[in-house]
């Protein structure tokens, strides 16, 4: 009989296996799994960051939601619906969540393993490249931002924000959000020298996280500062989750979709890039 000891890197093995084969991973990073592996039987014994990276929005959600709720009843968004407040605000918590995860893991992480623990200048002493790292990493973020966003989406449906069946795509939506921004999070970070520079991570992430139409409909903003809100990639993100939890689809959302998905591509081969002129120069 397997032991308690032994079957949790089994477990972990196969669930990655599973998990790699719906990644976004392009054809020949394969190796990139290896890495994602590492990272998921890392957070083993981390276990308690990944509960605690989604408790900003769902602080969000109650304090803001349910209690500033209790004083805006409804609120009519640019579709036309009139819904409660806290069924307004879930959609974009959601999708701040997705955001969070991806970012701050691309981010914070990936900018002490490669300056600090060196930990990318011994993978290159394995059969992955450069680019795997990449990918790996990415895929990573990718995958802690789909569990935020997962355990928000839950408690949303708990606390019966959520009605409509098209939510069940939400989670497929926060994904798609953390690939932008995780690929583009790691792009930001080759760049950086000090930790002083992660001042500019939170001066872009939380501006964007309080003005992306989060809490109020797009349509309350000043006319020219809503061509500045619809250029950000989280607007994108909360309009695609907002449609698909409130059931106002229609085929507007592909222009999100496309948004999100050509952001992140642009990241991806960005970072891919940087990490191989840092790692072999």
């Amino acid at each position: 009989m397997t032991s308690a000891a032994q079957a949790p890197p089994s477990l972990i093995r196969g669930l990655t296996s599973r998990i790699a084969r719906v990644l976004p991973l392009p054809a020949g990073a394969g190796m990139a799994r290896i890495l994602v592996e590492r990272n998921i039987l890392s957070y083993r014994h981390a276990w308690i960051a990944l509960v605690t990276g989604f408790a900003e929005p769902v602080f969000y959600l109650f304090s803001l939601g349910i209690g500033l709720g209790a004083l805006i009843k409804v609120v009519t968004t640019d579709g036309g619906q009139t819904v409660p407040y806290a069924e307004f605000v879930a959609p974009a918590l959601l999708a701040a969540s997705a955001m969070n995860g991806a970012v701050f893991d691309s981010t914070f992480n990936v900018f002490f393993k490669l300056k600090f623990a060196k930990l990318y200048d011994s993978v290159l002493a394995t059969p992955l490249g450069p680019r795997d790292v990449a990918v790996g990493e990415i895929s990573w973020s990718l995958i802690r931002g789909a569990l935020y966003a997962a355990a928000f989406l839950v408690v949303a449906w708990l606390i019966g924000t959520v009605h409509s069946w098209w939510a069940l795509l939400a989670l497929p939506a926060a994904t798609l959000i953390g690939f932008a921004f995780s690929a583009v999070g790691m792009y930001g970070t080759t760049f950086m020298r000090s930790w002083v520079d992660f001042d500019y991570v939170n001066l872009v992430i939380q501006p964007m996280f309080l003005f992306s139409a989060t809490f109020f409909p797009l349509s309350t903003y000043p006319g020219a500062v809503q061509w500045i809100v619809q250029a950000t990639p989280l607007y994108h993100g909360v309009a695609l989750e907002r449609a698909l939890m409130l059931g106002e689809v229609g085929p507007g959302l592909l222009v999100h979709v496309v948004y999100l998905l050509v952001f992140g591509l642009l990241g991806f081969v960005g970072a891919a890039r940087r990490i191989e002129k840092l790692l072999l120069s």
